[in-house]
């Protein structure tokens, strides 16, 4: 079993929780003692400033309402003299006094003691003299030493409310800010104690609960190994001792459970094994862990080449479905196994293994050998379809004819020609197309012989169009030719050649509208001879194109017929094309005509 790294140990989770509950709790208790203690601090500072305020103009104001003596020193030195009295000697505070006229009387700040007896331009100090209060102040940077600062300004008001100056008071709270920061140091020290405290009995209160857990999983491991002989130690009466006492009687039922599970399997194998169909059986990932040995006749493998091989690429399926797929593929499927030597078509029905609880556990796939079977069915299929398909119109038509004659049309000297000319048309469709027949036959069967010889393309083109040219006079239809002077021979059947040429060029006439242009091209391409035939009809649909090479496949079914088409040109001309090592394919656009090409190998690159 793979090992547990330390970092994701039950143990250190434990005592990473308390860790983390300590921490939280640390948190939430410096912060909210923090922010009271520094509120509360505030408070006392204001208090404190806004009592010696207080008590300071009360004696400025004396100071000025005193009645001048001769002897008496200026206001100035008896304002200055209040404030280095031990009860107003603030430190770090800065005190300005203003007379009712906005004059500076006097201020502790050297940095303002030049302004003294100028008009004052700070605001507070403005509202003061109009009787406006600020006894709660305002904190703020100072900007010359960066400290934090609170400003205050009060009136200064004789018995009668009449204001005779202000006093504005600038005084530092670093002082407080400080005690703050001394408090949360020893918050963190003691949050860090804790927390070390914390993850040490955390990890000795963990192995209590981890080692019978441990325990546990060992036992697991060898249980899943298939050995029920062991079992865990019981530390105790708790739930854990609970948990291993139930551990121990898992084991047992498990031990009982599998002697009969193993018993049960050796009896469905016996079964399988001789059963006449092919039997496959997966597990949940869609490996395979059984095959019979009627499957492996079948598939011609052996049972331990397709063990652990998902069944997808046992039955050759993978390139078109995946393993999911077939959980919920519930026809039969037939399945193609044909080799050089034998043809073998198999029938595959899957069956979905599920639990009690309707969770997919495996498939099954029972195999059947059909091959005689469908062999027989597709030419029974393919000979009615197509013979009868064909046969059964010309046959309708002259059929009809004929009663029509025997009932006395045959004495009419006008209608009785015109009859017996469809009846011989009919029978000439008929011909023809048993002639397809025969000749696609022995080109299927390999027994049409190849008269194969040097052939120059350029002189069999041209041949064929001028045979053409001379039989479609009447119907306007114009040749355009595109056929260089000489091209490299290819080696081929020249009888062949003008029947692929015949059927493409044939097959272009009967679709071109009166008056239309049929071009063909020859050109060389890589060692190949391209020859290409377009016409000016309809064109082919899209949906149709990879169809018109099929046997008795026709796009105007009723056109085609009228035109005295069997449905098999176009096959015998790839079947040609084929033989001669080279292919054939069809571009159209619906309503702007159809190019028919192949390409034939040059003689050299055939003999190469």
């Amino acid at each position: 079993m793979k090992k547990i790294r330390f970092y994701k140990s039950i143990h250190v989770k434990i005592a990473v929780i308390y860790v983390l509950l300590i921490l939280i709790a640390m948190q939430v208790i410096g912060f909210y003692f923090t922010q009271n203690l520094e509120g509360q601090l505030e408070s006392n500072f204001r208090e404190s400033l806004n009592e010696t305020a207080s008590l300071l103009a009360y004696n400025v104001e004396q100071e000025m309402t005193a009645e001048e003596e001769e002897e008496d020193d200026s206001l100035q030195e008896r304002i200055d003299d209040i404030l280095e009295s031990d009860v107003f000697n603030m430190e770090q505070a800065n005190v300005r006094v203003v007379d009712d006229n906005q004059y500076l009387i006097t201020a502790t700040d050297p940095a303002h003691s030049r302004y003294v007896g100028q008009r004052t331009t700070i605001l507070q100090e403005k509202q003061a003299l109009l009787g406006l209060e600020n006894r709660e102040g305002e904190i703020k940077i100072d900007p010359a030493g960066n400290q934090r600062v609170l400003e205050m300004a009060i009136p200064v008001e004789t018995d009668n409310q009449q204001v005779v100056g202000s006093i504005y008071i600038t005084a530092s709270m670093e002082a407080i800010y400080e005690q703050i920061q001394e408090i949360n140091q020893i918050l963190f020290v003691g949050t860090a104690l804790a927390l070390v405290l914390t993850a040490g009995l955390g990890v000795i209160l963990s192995r209590t609960i981890t080692r019978p857990i441990v325990d546990m999983k060992e036992q697991a491991t060898i249980m899943g190994q298939g050995d029920f002989t062991q079992y865990v130690h019981v530390y105790g009466d708790d739930e854990i001792g609970q948990l291993a006492e139930t551990f121990n009687d898992l084991t047992d039922r498990l031990k009982e459970a599998n002697a009969t599970t193993e018993g049960e399997r050796r009896k469905l194998a016996s079964v399988l094994m001789h059963m006449t169909d092919g039997v496959i059986a997966t597990d949940r990932e869609g490996r395979v862990i059984l095959v019979n040995r009627r499957a492996e006749e079948i598939l011609d493998r052996q049972q331990e080449d397709m063990l652990g091989v998902e069944m997808t690429h046992v039955l050759n399926l993978h390139k078109f479905m995946k393993m999911d797929d077939l959980y919920r593929f519930q026809d039969p499927l037939l399945l193609d196994f044909d080799t050089q030597e034998d043809e073998m078509v198999i029938e595959a029905n899957f069956s979905t293994i599920t639990k009690d609880n309707q969770e997919e556990n495996g498939i099954i796939a029972v195999l059947h050998d059909v091959t005689e079977q469908e062999r027989i069915e597709e030419e029974r299929r393919e000979f009615v379809a197509n013979v009868s398909h064909e046969l059964r119109t010309p046959l309708t038509s002259m059929k009809s004819y004929l009663e029509a004659l025997s009932d006395g049309a045959i004495e009419d000297p006008d209608i009785a020609p015109q009859f017996l000319e469809v009846t011989a048309n009919e029978t000439d469709r008929m011909i023809r197309l048993v002639n397809d027949l025969l000749q696609l036959s022995k080109m299927d069967g390999r027994e049409s012989a190849m008269h194969m010889t040097d052939i120059e393309p350029t002189q069999l083109v041209n041949h064929v169009i001028d045979r053409f040219e001379m039989f479609t006079d009447n119907s306007k239809i114009q040749f355009k030719r595109r056929v260089p002077e000489s091209a490299p021979t290819v080696q081929g059947d020249r009888d062949k050649l003008t029947q692929l040429l015949d059927n493409i060029i044939s097959n272009a006439v009967k679709y071109s509208p009166e008056g239309g242009t049929i071009t063909i091209s020859l050109k060389v391409e890589q060692n190949r001879i391209v020859t290409s035939i377009r016409d000016e009809g309809v064109g082919i649909p899209k949906e149709n194109l990879h169809h018109v090479f099929d046997r008795f496949y026709r796009v105007d079914k009723a056109r085609s017929r009228n035109l005295g088409g069997t449905g098999l040109g176009l096959a015998i001309a790839r079947e040609i094309a084929v033989a001669h090592g080279g292919t054939i394919w069809v571009s159209s656009e619906w309503g702007r005509g159809t190019t028919f090409s192949f390409s034939l190998p040059t003689a050299q690159e055939a003999v190469m």
